[in-house]
């Protein structure tokens, strides 16, 4: 996970990792089948960091906003999570048991079938989505004022051109730069859509 934080995916090798551990790269296959199980193993142990939870007297709703908030920190924290979790079946016993608490608040919102696993693709999806662009985002742009001065001017650019965009005049804010309150907004409406079908 170390290796990963620092260097991404494609600065994990296992060579690199035994040197990290001073054994010998032959010698991790003796635990491991490849380094696909590596990378399986660190997405489990890094999901770890969303809490469980599980108490039965919170609202669906609320523990699905805290759940999904921690989601997105902890692939803030760890940038490599997002396309990972995007590209490979999550089947360890810690990803399994978080995925089985996503399910259940779902179920006891009263949703089931097809409508309970399109809710659970659209907010896994969201999250995953926000996080990745996020990241990249921030690895990207490490100026504040640069970022500002950016945003600015594709502002203006769509304010100059109010009668080929007047949709994006009105309502696009490409200087907000508040992605903690977008996030929780998009997350929102999301919410809203999933809480407007039960019972139909």
């Amino acid at each position: 996970m170390q290796v990963l934080d620092a260097e991404g995916v494609a600065g994990l090798s296992m060579r690199r990792l035994a040197a990290r551990l001073d054994v010998s790269p032959m010698s991790l296959y003796e635990y491991v089948g490849s380094k696909e199980d590596v990378l399986d193993l660190a997405v489990d142990e890094v999901i770890a960091e969303i809490e469980l939870g599980g108490a039965e007297d919170v609202a669906w709703r609320e523990e699905l906003v805290r759940r999904l908030g921690q989601s997105r920190q902890v692939m803030n924290r760890h940038p490599w999570l997002p396309t990972l979790m995007a590209t490979r079946p999550l089947l360890g016993p810690i990803s399994l048991a978080r995925s089985e608490r996503v399910y259940s608040l779902l179920e006891k919102a009263g949703l089931v079938g097809p409508q309970l696993v399109a809710a659970v693709g659209s907010l896994t999806y969201y999250v995953q989505g926000y996080a990745a662009a996020e990241n990249v985002w921030r690895s990207t742009h490490h100026d504040p004022a640069g970022v500002a001065e950016l945003r600015s001017q594709a502002q203006r650019h769509i304010d100059r051109q109010a009668e080929h965009y007047p949709a994006l005049t009105r309502h696009a804010q490409l200087t907000d730069d508040d992605l903690d309150a977008s996030f929780e907004l998009g997350l929102d409406t999301i919410l809203d859509g999933i809480e407007a079908r039960l019972g139909t």
